[in-house]
C-alpha cells in the first residue's frame, strides 16, 4: 500500500492502522475522534501550514477546528511514504496530494509531511507532526482560502 485515502479496511499492520486513522479522521472532519488519533499530552507537536508551531493538544486543536468547522474543504491522500521504526516509536515520511476548495475557488495541494508515533497504552499515538509547502504562492492561497472560513 503506497496510497493511503483514510477509506482503508484496517491492515494486519498497526502502524500502517495508525496512519489510516488519521486521514480516516481528517476525511470526515472528525474533532473528536482527532483527540484519540493524538497522544493527550502538553508535550505534542505540530508544524504545519496553517498553523504554525503549535504546542499541546489544545493548540493543535484549535488549528483542526478551524479546518473541520469552517466551510473550506480540504481533501488530502497520503503517499509516497516511508516508515522508520525503532522501539515503542515510528516516523513515517511522505507527501499529502489533494486540494482544498470554497465554492469555485479551488487550490491544489502539494505537502511534505512527516508524523511521529509514539506507542502509549498498547496504542499508536500521534505525538508530532510536520508539513511543508515548497511553492510560496500555493502556501499564501491556501492560508489565505482557509482564513477566509471563519
Amino acid at each position: 500500500m503506497k496510497i493511503i485515502t483514510g477509506k482503508e479496511e484496517p491492515t494486519q499492520n498497526a502502524k500502517i492502522n495508525a496512519i489510516i486513522a488519521f486521514y480516516k479522521v481528517f476525511r470526515f472532519r472528525d474533532l473528536e475522534s482527532m483527540e484519540a488519533v493524538w497522544a493527550n499530552s502538553d508535550q505534542v507537536l505540530m508544524a504545519n501550514p496553517l498553523g504554525g508551531i503549535k504546542i499541546g493538544w489544545p493548540e493543535i486543536r484549535a488549528v483542526y477546528a478551524r479546518i473541520f468547522e469552517g466551510p473550506t474543504q480540504v481533501e488530502i491522500v497520503f503517499q509516497d511514504y516511508n516508515i522508520i521504526s525503532s522501539g515503542e516509536m515510528f516516523v513515517v515520511t511522505g507527501r499529502e496530494m489533494g486540494r482544498a476548495f470554497r465554492g469555485t475557488n479551488k487550490i491544489d495541494l502539494k505537502i511534505r509531511t512527516s508524523r511521529v508515533f509514539q506507542l502509549i497504552g498498547g496504542q499508536w499515538r500521534q505525538v508530532t507532526h510536520h508539513g511543508s509547502i515548497d511553492d510560496p504562492e500555493m502556501l499564501k492561497s491556501y492560508q489565505a482560502l482557509v482564513a477566509r472560513s471563519k
